[in-house]
């Protein structure tokens, strides 16, 4: 098998990438009168090379998220991880869940009752507590994943009564649109959030609001994110297998 060599100029277009996206988030929470350190960037690695996921986590990223459970697994032990937070944040299937519960600090992107009880039940077996955030269909897109905002109480009461789940917050992917639409979502989102936190449900913190990607992540920040997901304007574009 012919060995893997990283190309220098992507390493260094990389690392010039993380310091700039890096810094447009803590302008964006100075502009909405936030502390910067209370707003998470995190690098998403999907289809990315552990060869140029290293520098920038050497840079101090300190937290990644994975889309795929086969690809972060297949690639773990080649990062750089001590002292990094590993979120899976794409569509988890609960027939995966045995393989993901353990490897990761936090699953973004549980949207039912069905996945959270098998996240529970694993954690059980492997004797660990899961941090979880609640996925919503902010938009009510036939095409994502996602709890739609009617169902979310109903869906954290359920997920409340699980003994080895805790819920630290919501996140959301909301439809592709312009600025001024995104921070409308944004905006709501924020509302729900705090609503949900209003109601001090037992086992359900609201201290997590992951939202923002690439193209819109300074929208999110100046609307309340505090974890923001960026893949390609950090590691360019992403290729698809």
């Amino acid at each position: 098998m012919e060995r893997f060599t990283p190309d220098e100029n992507r390493i260094h277009q990389t690392i010039e990438n993380y310091k700039r996206v890096k810094s447009q988030v803590e302008e964006a929470a100075i502009k909405a009168n936030r502390n910067p350190d209370d707003v998470s960037l995190m690098c998403v690695t999907k289809t990315v090379e552990a060869e140029y996921i290293n520098p920038v986590l050497d840079m101090g990223a300190d937290l990644i998220g994975e889309n795929r459970v086969q690809e972060y697994l297949s690639k773990k032990d080649a990062l750089h991880l001590e002292n990094v937070e590993k979120h899976l944040i794409g569509h988890l299937q609960s027939n995966k869940a045995k393989q993901i519960v353990g490897e990761v600090d936090m699953i973004e992107s549980v949207d039912s009752i069905k996945l959270a009880k098998e996240i529970n039940r694993q954690s059980v077996l492997k004797d660990v507590s899961t941090n979880i955030l609640v996925e919503v269909n902010v938009g009510k897109e036939d095409s994502k994943s996602g709890i739609f905002v009617e169902g979310l109480t109903e869906l954290l009461y359920q997920i409340s009564e699980l003994p080895s789940v805790k819920v630290k917050g919501l996140m959301t992917i909301p439809p592709i649109c312009d600025e001024a639409e995104a921070r409308k979502y944004f905006a709501e989102m924020k509302r729900i959030f705090n609503d949900i936190k209003d109601k001090k449900i037992n086992n359900i913190q609201m201290e997590i609001l992951s939202m923002g990607m690439s193209g819109d992540f300074e929208s999110a920040v100046l609307e309340g994110s505090n974890i923001v997901r960026v893949g390609s304007a950090i590691f360019g574009a992403r290729k698809y297998f």
